[in-house]
């Protein structure tokens, strides 16, 4: 069914001859512009309306017209382009009769050039002084109101173009994401490390414990995953020589959505030969001075209500001391599965069918009393085996060299000392299966492709995950991983 219009979208639509008359084409082709705003502005900083008459800087700007007063034969408009906007003055006498008849079809919204030169208005606003106005585009659907227009957040993503033209807030986050991830690599680059891509087809679904995406492959007739992790294809690249190696890429998982979940998201995984956990805690720490130094300029961020203080040391805490300190259990004590339960049962924690040994139970002490009281950045270190089954042995079997970084109550960072045991990894793989025929559909699969590859010899190695979103999340001191992305995964709509 055609979309019935409004009766602002029929009268754009009836100016679209009216162009063509006067030899335009409203959608219109390559435009010469040489100016951005933003350096317009830092090119006049410190000038007077005495300099800026004397010198004739001369512009050329392209952009959204956000604002039109028309005042007969002259006007002010005001443009925007990718980082600022400027007022503008154009009048009949100086663009000439015709470039003035084809601005009166303007409306807000429209993509225009203007060539003139910069002075002060009256009321000291730098203003461009137009003596050559271009039509570019027609916008052939009003813009949301300043005050009242799109504020909604699930209009915002849907429409996220339009969001990007009417909020600047959200224009910034754009613009500040790539900035953070070019910053995370230019901060590995100069650690030395490399950066590679792996597939993202992959014939079983391993490197994490997740629920995959299930695709089919038509000539091979055979399903594959949509990776749910980089992990075991970088430490391939390390087996074969890549000492230090990383990759940012997008990762995809089948599980819910909210504040700080997507189903596809960007992670940078990062492996290095001959390291361990504390490499791997150094590096963390690292990255985020790095960036808020070099991206952002501060290391304070006001971020889920709280204000979270990069500048100071990381706390580093074990996953059994955190929990004592909040309720007196100590799981570094011998605890029997039954008395765990016991245990877990007392302190009202969820348990699950396919647990069979403590360790499960521990994890669900933290996930229910400890991880949402973290609130300044914290190494969380120390893991059950049972929940780790890539990652080297303490001195306690019980237990893994294992850390996640946690800040307000989120991860944000998933850290092993690596199993380079190819006779210890595969026990853990079929450790992994036996879980997911009790229930578990998010346990490994066996990837007997990497458990030959270590056969070959793994250095030991420290490994890091990271989620890129979260991180930009915290750095543009956005609540939800929405306003970090530019496309989120929506419900339809009603």
């Amino acid at each position: 069914m055609e979309e019935k219009l409004t009766d602002q979208e029929q009268a754009r639509r009836e100016k679209l001859p009216k162009y063509v008359e006067l030899g335009v084409d409203p959608f219109g082709s390559r435009y010469e512009w040489k100016d951005s705003i933003r350096d317009i502005r830092k090119r006049v900083e410190g000038k007077t309306a005495e300099d800026l008459e004397k010198e004739k800087i001369h512009v050329n700007v392209a952009g959204r017209l956000l604002a039109i007063r028309r005042m007969g034969k002259a006007s002010f408009v005001n443009l925007k382009d990718e980082y600022g906007s400027i007022q503008a003055w154009i009048g009949i006498n100086v663009v000439g009769e015709h470039d003035y008849e084809v601005f009166r079809l303007a409306d807000l919204g429209d993509v225009v050039g203007l060539e003139g030169t910069l002075m002060f208005s009256r009321t000291g606003e730098l203003t461009i002084h137009v003596e050559k106005y271009t039509h570019i585009t027609k916008c052939l659907k009003p813009l949301p109101e300043k005050f009242h227009g799109l504020t909604d957040l699930e209009d915002r993503c849907r429409k996220r173009y339009l969001d990007l033209i009417v909020n600047d807030e959200s224009r910034r986050t754009a613009l500040l994401r790539p900035a953070i991830v070019k910053a995370i690599r230019d901060y590995c680059d100069s650690l030395g490390f490399i950066e590679v891509e792996t597939p993202v087809l992959s014939p079983i679904a391993g490197g994490a414990a997740a629920r995959p995406f299930i695709t089919h492959h038509n000539t091979l007739d055979k399903d594959f995953y949509l990776r749910i992790a980089t992990e075991l294809n970088l430490k391939k690249c390390m087996i074969g020589g890549i000492d230090r190696v990383y990759e940012v890429g997008r990762i995809f998982r089948n599980e819910g959505m909210d504040n700080r979940h997507n189903p596809e998201f960007t992670t940078i995984e990062l492996y290095q030969a001959y390291g361990d956990l504390r490499d791997m805690m150094s590096w963390a720490e690292g990255l985020f001075h790095y960036v808020a130094e070099k991206v952002v300029g501060k290391e304070v961020f006001h971020w889920q209500g709280q204000d979270i203080d990069l500048s100071k040391p990381f706390r580093v805490v074990s996953m059994a001391d955190a929990i004592k300190e909040v309720c007196g259990v100590d799981f570094t004590k011998e605890i029997s599965f039954e008395e765990a339960v016991a245990l877990a049962k007392e302190h009202k924690i969820p348990l699950e069918k396919s647990w069979n040994s403590t360790g499960y139970i521990m994890q669900a002490f933290f996930d229910e009393l400890v991880e949402p009281t973290l609130i300044q950045p914290t190494f969380l270190h120390t893991y059950p085996i049972e929940v780790s089954p890539l990652t080297k042995k303490t001195a306690d079997p019980r237990f893994v060299d294992r850390f996640e970084l946690f800040i307000c109550g989120t991860e944000f960072a998933n850290a092993y000392s690596e199993l380079n045991n190819p006779f210890d990894q595969k026990e853990r793989f079929l450790a992994q299966m036996a879980a997911r025929d009790r229930g578990d559909d998010e346990a490994n699969e066996i990837d007997y492709s990497f458990l030959d590859a270590m056969e070959y010899g793994m250095p030991p190695a420290g490994g890091i995950g990271m989620g890129v979103d979260r991180f930009a999340m915290l750095m543009s001191e956005q609540d939800t991983i929405r306003e970090v992305l530019l496309f989120p995964t929506m419900k339809d709509e009603k």
